[in-house]
């Protein structure tokens, strides 16, 4: 470790997934490591048009926000974890250019790279791990949205990879299952909210064609916290 304690720099490649790679991995892999990240907060707020959702029709997927810039928000889940739990991989040295490639197609829509130390949850020292970021400023960015409609809307979405909700329910999973902490109360609640559509529309108590209020695809900021709250919202 550097004297700073920030992860030294080497040779291997290590990517870190907070969202579908912890249970669809990248190829050429040959350490797969549970452990965290700091400085930063896991929302549902990208849209999802080329995996989870269409152009039409975006879905939502995750991306990670500043913890900084999240706390200038107003998020109806006011609260997150310090640590952003999820895994990171070692790609094998002659396959790093290729998994560098399929990466870049798999996460083109709205995503940049980003670096950031990861903390292995055996302790071991923090590893620089590349991680893919739909920053605010990019065009699928949403903002907090109202977690009711969000989870209408995630379960409502589908795209070339699926159903929105197996994304959702499956990051719930594989989330609990990396450490008795790993959980994330945001995607849990969704996750809850889905299930209870599911159950409503199974027992007949709800028409999914009834929703009315799926989430906005467009993040506007604005100056005061109240108009703040009433836009991004909607």
């Amino acid at each position: 470790m550097a004297a700073n304690g920030a992860p030294q720099e080497t040779d291997e490649f290590w990517i870190f997934g907070y969202g579908s790679l912890i249970w669809k991995p990248p190829p050429h892999y040959d350490q797969r490591v549970p452990g965290w990240v700091t400085g930063y907060v896991r929302r549902f707020w990208q849209a999802s048009q080329d995996h989870r959702g269409t152009p039409e029709a975006p879905g939502r997927v995750v991306t990670l926000i500043e913890r900084s810039f999240w706390a200038s928000l107003v998020d109806a889940h006011d609260s997150a974890p310090e640590k952003v739990w999820g895994t990171a991989y070692r790609i094998k040295a002659d396959k790093v250019a290729e998994v560098k490639e399929y990466l870049d197609i798999r996460e083109i829509n709205g995503y940049t790279i980003h670096y950031t130390p990861f903390h292995p949850a055996d302790g071991s020292p923090p590893i620089r791990t590349l991680v893919y970021i739909g920053t605010p400023d990019n065009d699928q960015f949403t903002g907090p949205q109202d977690p009711q409609a969000l989870a209408e809307h995630i379960y409502v979405s589908e795209g070339p990879s699926g159903l929105n909700r197996d994304y959702l329910l499956s990051l719930e999973k594989a989330l609990n299952e990396l450490s008795p902490e790993s959980g994330d109360a945001h995607v849990t609640d969704l996750s809850n909210r889905v299930r209870e559509i599911e159950r409503k529309r199974r027992e007949g108590e709800l028409a999914v064609e009834g929703f009315e209020h799926l989430v906005s695809h467009e993040f506007r900021r604005v100056s005061s916290v109240d108009e703040q709250e009433e836009t991004e919202k909607a």
